[in-house]
């Protein structure tokens, strides 16, 4: 018996289909909404494990398998996740990640048309614990555990019925984008937790990891990956 389980084929193929890079010290893979990227209190299977059990099959490896995890998305936030898949580029990717040298674009269905075409929200954030959710202090850095949230935006085009923005972290605070697009009108299209009127089918929320930029952490060359949209969102391809 193996150290992991046994993928289904279909399950596999899936794996295998959504990999944008792989090399011997990273794989940058493409979430779904709904997948955990680091194990929680639900005990599901993350990605993490997941993706383990995918290389010791592909490479019939009998032993361990390092699946390092340098950041996280959200569970039911959909798009780019980059692992490390030694702990060299672990180390470095994760002070890549926590510095701030590391861009990431994303893309957002919105409920309601932003005020402006573009611009740039500057909020003072708290996060409250027990909630899992975060708040805007109106009182600005006077409220204690307050951090201040930088972000841009822009207005790509709109669908049927929602409104396509693309959002490019300044910082990287607990639900920033989330808090910051529902406080400026604009609730996230499934985000119930932040103002959105009905749920999404699959559970997840119209909010997707597009792109991201770094620097390898081993050879040094820059890095740039963009992750195509779930299939449900209806309208956004014209976009791709």
């Amino acid at each position: 018996m193996g150290v992991y389980r046994r993928l289904p084929e279909k399950e596999f193929s899936d794996i295998r289909s959504r990999i944008i890079y792989e090399d011997n010290h990273i794989l940058v893979f493409n979430k779904r909404p709904g997948e955990i990227v680091q194990g929680d209190k639900t005990g599901d299977e993350c990605l993490a494990e997941t993706l383990k059990a995918f290389i010791a099959m592909r490479d019939d490896k009998p032993g361990r398998v390092f699946m390092g995890i340098p950041h996280r998305l959200d569970r039911p936030v959909s798009g780019i996740v980059v692992f490390a898949k030694t702990s060299k580029a672990l180390s470095r990717l994760s002070s890549m990640f926590r510095e701030g040298q590391a861009h990431k674009t994303y893309w957002a269905l919105c409920c309601s048309a932003p005020p402006a075409p573009a611009g740039e929200l500057d909020d003072w954030l708290v996060r409250n614990e027990q909630m899992n959710k975060s708040f805007i202090a109106k009182e600005g850095g006077k409220v204690p555990g307050a951090k201040l949230a930088r972000l841009t935006y822009r207005l790509l085009g709109r669908t049927q019925r929602y409104f396509l923005l693309e959002v490019n972290l300044l910082t990287g605070r607990h639900h920033q984008i989330r808090c910051q697009l529902s406080a400026m009108g604009c609730p996230i299209k499934g985000d119930l937790k932040y103002g959105a009127p009905r749920s999404n089918p699959d559970g997840g929320i119209s909010l997707h990891s597009r792109r991201i930029t770094f620097i390898h952490p081993v050879r040094g060359d820059g890095m740039d990956f963009t992750a195509d949209v779930p299939g449900s969102w209806k309208g956004a391809e014209d976009f791709l």
